[in-house]
């Protein structure tokens, strides 16, 4: 017997603003990658664009995550895990910076506002080593921050310029992310800076009063404080995005990452590793304390050991996306890095630097099946399934309606819809399917195991 389906149209949820991608550690690389694609006309760096950033010819990503790095790979001090940890920065000295630097990745960013990309977002994992206590990337000490007060105001003037020079040069830059991770020691590996809640609140209070000096950036808001772990989502970051009433002015939103990994802890079991619970949780904080305030996954990736290009990974990203959406209620939702050199499960797409070549995972067609449909501006519905099993969600833009189904399991499936929605358009990922487009009838619509679908009704 097929589950039945309603979609409650008039009861709404959040409204999206964008789905988005990193461009840290691989745009570098790939940037240059000039030669001809052997599939495509384009070159290789311009396909790799096309197909994270363009809604036709790819899955219309909407957001560009820039890493405004420090310096490591120019100065080449420090010790990181892989040499593609490093970036540049543009900071030269106190009169001087050099925009021809980290000229790939800046390729990368320009030509995503070109397939599309309307959101881009500067954010930092760490000052510019000239203004660190200890000249790298990252701290020295654990626990201990690594801009001294005294450069906060150099941090935020380059910071602050880089954002001016990039819409000068017409990208559509809206949000500045200047801390991220803070809760965590980076001690080494990759760039990052570590501070204490208070040094948050203060140096975000003073990019917010620059940021008022500047009348180029007044349509552009701060992003943050990104915290590392959705189990510790800190009241304490949430008040100082929320609660304080100078960065509330100038922040969009509270942005967290999404990451979530399972404690070994008997004795705790579920108390520490009930996922869905710390978003019910964090959700009821927000709406008591600060309600309408919108909340951001501005990072997650899965965390796991060895590559995976297969619907298992896919499917674990799709429920943590349906889960952020559908409980937690944010209006973006970001992906980490677009592309992975690493042998990690990591990235939408595989990069190959020995042989300039790349592969498209299940996790890029299953990302896509949100980010290519559900457009900035569409609203979440009200849905529901008679199935338990299945995962549904709903959003409505312009008469259309977007229906996300992700089946987890093994079992084929059968749903229907009220016979008044009509015909639709459907769009399966799974095993056997890249995004693969089917026409569908309300009544009696074929599910496949372990696969990500959206249906479109007109």
């Amino acid at each position: 017997m097929a589950a039945r389906i309603i979609i409650h149209r008039d009861k709404t949820f959040q409204t999206m603003e964008s789905f988005g991608v990193s461009g840290a550690w691989w745009a570098q690389s790939v940037g240059g990658w000039t030669e001809r694609d052997e599939n495509s006309p384009l070159s290789k760096r311009d396909r790799i664009a096309q197909l994270l950033f363009h809604r036709d010819e790819g899955i219309g990503i909407s957001c560009y995550r820039y890493n405004l790095g420090s310096g490591s790979k120019n100065s080449g001090r420090g010790r990181y895990a892989m040499e593609s940890r490093r970036a540049e920065s543009f900071d030269v000295s106190d009169t001087r910076y050099d925009w021809s630097r980290d000229e790939n990745a800046v390729y990368m960013m320009k030509k995503a506002a070109e397939y599309g990309t309307d959101e881009i977002v500067l954010f930092v994992n760490s000052p510019p080593e000239r203004f660190t206590k200890n000249g790298l990337g990252y701290q020295s000490l654990a626990g201990q921050t690594n801009l001294p007060r005294k450069n906060y105001h150099k941090f935020i003037k380059y910071t602050l310029d880089a954002a001016e020079h990039f819409i000068k040069e017409g990208l559509p830059v809206k949000y500045i992310s200047p801390v991220n991770e803070p809760v965590w020691f980076w001690t080494e590996k990759q760039e990052g800076c570590h501070y204490r809640p208070r040094q948050v609140k203060k140096l975000l209070e003073e990019f917010a009063d620059e940021m008022e000096k500047r009348p180029s950036l007044k349509d552009v808001k701060l992003s943050g404080a990104e915290n590392g772990d959705i189990r510790w989502f800190n009241k304490t970051y949430c008040r100082i995005m929320a609660g304080n009433k100078k960065i509330r002015r100038r922040a969009g939103a509270v942005d967290t990452h999404s990451y979530f990994t399972k404690l070994p802890v008997p004795i705790f079991g579920k108390a520490v590793n009930d996922r869905a619970a710390f978003l019910r949780r964090y959700r009821k904080f927000m709406d008591k304390h600060y309600p309408g305030v919108p909340l951001k996954t501005s990072e997650w990736t899965h965390m796991k050991k060895h590559r995976d290009w297969g619907m298992n990974s896919a499917l674990v990203q799709a429920r943590v996306m349906f889960e952020d959406l559908t409980i937690l209620g944010v209006t973006s939702w970001q992906h980490w890095v677009a592309l992975s050199d690493a042998d990690y499960c990591d990235g939408l797409i595989y990069q190959f630097d020995d042989t300039r070549s790349y592969l498209l995972t299940k996790r890029y067609f299953a990302f896509g099946n949100f980010s290519k449909y559900i457009r900035r501006g569409s609203v979440r519905t009200q849905a529901h399934c008679d199935d338990p099993s299945l995962l549904v969600c709903a959003f409505k833009k312009d008469g259309e309606t977007a229906v996300i189904i992700i089946n987890p399991e093994e079992g084929e499936k059968t749903v229907s819809f009220p016979e008044e929605a009509g015909k639709a358009q459907m769009f399966v990922t799974s095993e056997t399917d890249s995004l693969a487009k089917y026409d569908a009838e309300p009544n009696n619509i074929f599910i496949k195991g372990k696969s990500v679908n959206t249906l479109i009704f007109r």
